[in-house]
């Protein structure tokens, strides 16, 4: 006999759920489901840099140069979201320079053991699946890197206190069958970087946090398989949020809100939190 069926999540997932039900139910269950707003450009910014990342180190040792990355860059680059072309053209040997800079401060050398890798496992009535940006291999430890392009580097403590990473580990560790305890975040455009280190408690306390928001989709999803939409298990939770939400024009509470902001909206802030532009690409 089989058990119950294990609820498919992620920490993206779970993430939603616990800032808007609402989201969550317009974003994963609705059929069919609603379509988002227009990729804005921040999202571009992030889907280039992570993407040019990866394929890095795909490059043979001597190829991995600045050269490369910018063609990388150029390669990779998406353009929604940004307000014209004039905006397009100015950004992007800005994400250049960023991931030029990024890599500098990298070991170029040394061969990641993944990147770009999914893991899964199980918990208490879940399955966890996501994906990782780089697994590295130092001095025998395995160590989880997960890569951001936000408007602002991470908070202090936001390694200690991600869900995901936490998360991250734990399914490292019994994929790899190997202890993974260190866990870093790279913020790309400023070139900075959070770490913590797991103890197993610390681990258990995350896995524990994920099963606890998992308990409560489950009872949510339970109440809408047999009420249907009337059961307010999804209720909204408006907030400043919500004029960046890629549902809000089907969420009559986020639209009173106000309006979404434009595709371009953030790029200041995200160009005040990084480095000038590269001069010199053919530069080591």
């Amino acid at each position: 006999m089989t058990g119950p069926r294990l609820l498919n999540v992620s920490p993206s997932s779970l993430g939603t759920w616990l800032d808007c039900p609402r989201a969550y139910r317009l974003r994963y269950l609705d059929r069919p489901r609603p379509a988002p707003a227009p990729q804005r450009a921040v999202v571009s910014i992030g889907n280039t840099a992570h993407a040019a990342l990866s394929r890095f180190w795909e490059l043979d040792v001597p190829d991995r140069v600045p050269r490369r990355v910018a063609e990388l860059v150029g390669a990779h680059w998406q353009s929604a979201g940004f307000r014209d072309r004039a905006q397009t053209d100015h950004w992007r040997p800005i994400v250049t320079g960023w991931v030029i800079d990024y890599l500098r401060g990298m070991d170029r050398t040394a061969d990641p053991l993944a990147v770009e890798r999914t893991v899964a496992m199980p918990a208490d009535g879940l399955a966890v699946q996501g994906r990782v940006d780089r697994l590295d291999e130092r001095d025998g430890e395995l160590v989880v890197v997960d890569y951001k392009t936000g408007r602002h580097p991470p908070a202090p403590d936001a390694a200690r206190t991600s869900l995901a990473l936490g998360l991250y580990a734990l399914a490292v560790s019994r994929m790899w069958r190997r202890p993974c305890s260190r866990v870093e975040l790279h913020h790309v455009p400023s070139q900075t970087v959070q770490a913590h280190r797991h103890t197993e408690t610390s681990a258990a306390r995350k896995l524990a946090e994920a099963e606890s928001i998992g308990a409560e989709l489950r009872e949510a999803l339970a109440a809408h398989a047999g009420d249907g939409a009337d059961a307010g298990a999804f209720p909204a939770r408006p907030s400043a949020l919500c004029r960046w939400c890629a549902v809000q024009q089907h969420c009559a509470e986020g639209l009173q809100v106000g309006a979404a902001h434009p595709g371009w909206a953030g790029l200041e802030a995200l160009e005040a939190s990084g480095q000038s532009p590269v001069e010199d690409a053919s530069a080591p």
